[in-house]
């Protein structure tokens, strides 16, 4: 699989006129930088691009191996899901403070039963917290992001689809969901360890 026609042009214009800043590229194709956010994460991720803060982007000379990136188009996202942090509605944020920094999380799943009914993020506890005199007593549903105000994947998403979202939504992580049951999560984190991994020998 080769790389798409504006990916394409996107490296042309940086090999040319590097370094070149995210409006500057956006401009050349007469385009929003929001429209190329996700072309320039791949771009990035898969080590063709080399972006620099206040600087911009340059043409790091490698040539992309097509084996190994039809191999990443390909990969689903249940192959690099880990698992996520449950909890319950009625959990109070005291508690889901306690377990989010104990289990070294980004974010809680609320569940009911087994079905995900809600996220709580650190900021949402930062919040909850500074605005709760009784965090003790206090449930995370009065602070949690409800379904279906939830962006989500499936098991048999690619992970580039959810690298999409992640980019294009400004987001850490994604609950996996299957049959509206929460059974794992993909983070940013996670996507660019696979990266790291899969390119740093090529």
């Amino acid at each position: 699989m080769k790389l798409s026609a504006r990916q394409l042009e996107i490296i042309k214009f940086v090999k040319k006129n590097e370094p070149a800043t995210g409006d500057q590229i956006a401009r050349s194709l007469d385009l929003t930088r929001a429209t190329i956010r996700a072309d320039l994460s791949i771009l990035t991720m898969t080590g063709i691009l080399d972006a620099r803060p206040k600087v911009g982007y340059f043409y790091s000379g490698l040539e992309l191996n097509p084996t190994i990136y039809e191999d990443m188009r390909q990969l689903k996202v249940d192959a690099i899901m880990t698992t996520p942090v449950l909890v319950t509605k009625e959990t109070s944020i005291h508690d889901a403070i306690v377990t989010l920094f104990l289990e070294d999380t980004g974010s809680l799943y609320v569940i009911e039963a087994t079905e995900l009914i809600g996220i709580v993020s650190r900021k949402d506890l930062l919040k909850g917290a500074l605005a709760d005199t009784d965090k003790k007593a206090t449930p995370i549903a009065t602070i949690m992001t409800r379904m279906p105000n939830i962006l989500t994947v499936t098991p048999t998403d690619t992970i580039l689809f959810a690298a999409q979202q992640l980019v294009i939504h400004q987001i850490d992580s994604l609950p996996v969901v299957d049959d509206k049951k929460a059974i794992g999560k993909v983070s940013k984190t996670r996507l660019a360890q696979l990266f790291v991994d899969t390119f740093k020998n090529e």
